[in-house]
This record gives C-alpha cells, structure tokens and sequence, in this order.
C-alpha cells in the first residue's frame, strides 16, 4: 500500500518538468523518400514514443506505432501528445508487419490498427493480444498470436517472439489477460531488436546468444519511478544502456521517451542519463530527431537537440 500512496501522490505533486517547455523538432518523413517495394539494407525511423518504422531487406514494418493523438480507453482526455507524427497515417505507404509489445494504450492503438488492418498489414503480437485485434475487426489471417520463443517468418526475414519483463492490461479487469514480449527480427543481411517496455533481467543476454549481434537495438529508456517496484517493469537508462551491451550490438536507439506525459522524472531526464551512461560504456547512441533516418552501415551525427527545448 505504501507504493501505491507514493505512486499516487507523485502523480500530483512534485517539481519535475514533464512538459517540454517549447516544441520539439519534428523532421516531416515525405512519403517519395520511402520507396515502395523498400530497398535492401537497414533503415530506421523513430516516428514518437515507444514507434519505430523500419525497413529491413525489402521488408517495411512498424513496432509499436501510435498515431493518435492521445493514449487513453477515451479521445478527449489521458495524455496528449507533445509533437506531430512525421508522417499521417494517411500518407503511410504499405506497411508488411506491424509488432505489438503489449497492449497498453501508449504501445496498441486502435485508430492505427484499424487502419493498417484494411491495407493487408500483418500484426505480430504476444499470446492474447490477437483477441483485441479480432473485436476491432482485423482479420484472422492478418493475426499471428506467439509464445516467447516463437518464430515465424515473413518474406525474408524471421519474427521471434522474445521474453520481456512488464505486465499488461486495458482496463480495471483485464489485469495480465494478455502477454507482452519483446521482438527479435532477423533477416539474410541485418538483425533488429526491440525491447518494449520491460525491467532489466537475464533476458537480454538469453536473447543476445540466441539471436544477437543485432544491428541495431531499440529500446526503452523513459518512464521509470517513483519507487524501487517501478524497476521491475521500467528500466533506468542506466540499465537501457547494460541491456544494449547484454545484447550485443552495433547501435542503440533510446525510445519511450519525449511524446506523452506518463512518467515522474523531467522529460528529457532519460536521454541525458543514457547518454552519460553511454559514454562511459563507450556504447554507440544515435539520438535522431523524430522523422530522421538512420541508415545501418551509414554516419549518423547524432545532435543534442532536446537542449534547444528552451
């Protein structure tokens, strides 16, 4: 109970700048710069949040995208974003796979699935998620539910369904109904990892031996705290930075962080503590603004734009 006070009071009080206190630089993603079918290599783009679009060996998938403009079970309250998306859901161009960490409202949006869902996308989910996808109208044959550990493959890439260390949960009585995973993606050329939300574990190196050296590790490094408990389910970026090194990997890219209101720490805190962490671990960050794109095998110069957030 004494957590459970702290959390809610915290939720109220405190002097954290959880806003930014100006606007955040959005790069626009124009659609021609994303050629349909995608090119081969590795390309990123972090489109907010815990969302990455990635194009990986002709393949283009998303992990975790939210396009709308709150994340709540209701439009006209809950947490409203801070920044555009770089590009509409409208301008998207066709999306082959779409994987879900969890189903929590800032990680599975109904609005983008419902849309991705009428243009044939594929969505790769933990075990039980599916069922929130079929009560939204997505076919049964766009669903792939799987188990920690599964595989399935897609073109020329395979999709595993990797351990993770959270909970899930949409409403007051669907408390861990549903699983949660992290996503391993493997293809002839390049590796991707994504953790979702989750606290830091052995998972990382299991994952790492089996399917690492990725080329590139997105990862969560926002919404931690208040509380010791937090840390079973919220990495530090401390541990952001120990779970890229356990992994295995040539770049990290911190997400989670700089969109919605949902954590007691100030909201830049988290990229500036991973990139002390970092630095000390000689760990390669790239810090892109949202819209940018980072090329595999390609200089990025990373900017500390947030400290122009004035």
């Amino acid at each position: 109970m004494g957590e459970l006070w702290d959390l809610t009071l915290a939720q109220f009080t405190g002097d954290q700048l959880r806003v930014p206190p100006s606007s955040i630089p959005v790069v626009p993603l124009m659609p021609e710069s994303l050629t349909t079918p995608p090119q081969p290599g590795l390309r990123s783009v972090w489109i907010g949040h815990a969302g990455v679009l990635v194009e990986m060996d002709g393949l283009r998938f998303l992990v975790d995208p939210v396009f709308s403009e709150r994340v709540s079970p209701v439009g006209f309250a809950g947490p409203k974003r801070f920044h555009p998306t770089p590009i509409s859901l409208q301008a998207l161009p066709p999306i082959d796979a779409v994987m879900i960490s969890h189903d929590h409202y800032d990680h599975l949006d109904m609005q983008t699935i419902q849309h991705l869902s009428v243009k044939g996308t594929h969505f790769f989910v933990p075990l039980g998620v599916g069922a929130h996808l079929k009560e939204w109208g997505v076919p049964d044959g766009q669903i792939i539910d799987m188990q920690w550990w599964e595989s399935r493959e897609l073109g020329a890439i395979t999709i595993t369904s990797t351990p993770s260390r959270h909970y899930s949960g949409r409403d007051l009585f669907d408390y861990k109904e549903t699983f949660w995973s992290s996503w391993s993606i493997v293809g002839l050329q390049h590796r991707v990892y994504y953790s979702g939300d989750t606290g830091f574990s052995d998972h990382f190196r299991q994952i790492g031996e089996r399917f690492g050296p990725f080329d590139l590790n997105i990862i969560k490094v926002g919404a931690y705290g208040p509380g010791a408990s937090w840390l079973d389910i919220h990495m530090t970026p401390e541990q952001a930075v120990e779970a890229h090194s356990a992994l295995g990997g040539t770049r990290m890219l911190p997400v989670h962080w700089a969109t919605f209101n949902m954590a007691h720490h100030d909201w830049d805190e988290p990229i500036i503590r991973t990139l002390e962490s970092a630095t000390e671990k000689q760990v390669n960050v790239v810090t892109p603004r949202i819209g940018e794109l980072v090329t595999a095998d390609q200089p990025f110069k990373s900017d500390r734009w947030w400290e122009e957030v004035r």
